[in-house]
């Protein structure tokens, strides 16, 4: 998979941590800034991860701000981009098999890298479990949720 990476300079201290991780777990990494702890806003880097999603540039992507938390909302105003704050692996598995998300939120004030690195390659590992037998109903509420973007 190719893979979008993006922060802010809140995000920034874990933005390395990621990418070896999504390149250790063999998929492409699309780095879409911030370069430095320089600060930035947060809208601007959810907005070109959004575009990457949108166009087909790029399959998931990984955001970051302080807190995880601007980072997500900006994120969710895009159609087509399904964002969530993950601060566990169980949520960002989950979140891919059942909720069909595409964009791993996280804040690097609130995580450090070692849980990061776990987090991440659950996110990466997941697939989407709406269309196997037995399992429509995760596609039936991903509809439902489709619906409501408009």
């Amino acid at each position: 998979m190719k893979i979008a990476i993006a922060c802010d300079h809140g995000g920034f201290p874990l933005k390395e941590t990621v990418i070896d991780v999504v390149c250790a777990a063999g998929h492409d990494v699309f780095d879409l800034g911030t370069d430095s702890v320089e600060s930035v806003d947060y809208p601007d880097f959810a907005e070109k991860l959004g575009r990457a999603i949108q166009s087909g540039e790029v399959e998931r992507g990984v955001l970051m701000c302080g807190s995880g938390v601007g980072a997500n909302i900006a994120a969710n105003k895009m159609k087509g981009v399904y964002a969530a704050i993950c601060h566990d692996t169980y949520s960002a598995h989950q979140g891919v098999e059942h909720d069909d998300m595409n964009v791993l939120c996280l804040g690097a004030r609130i995580v450090g890298p070692e849980p990061v690195k776990e987090i991440v390659e659950a996110f990466l590992g997941a697939r989407f479990v709406g269309n196997d037998a037995g399992e429509e109903r995760h596609a039936r509420r991903v509809n439902k949720v489709r619906i409501l973007e408009g």
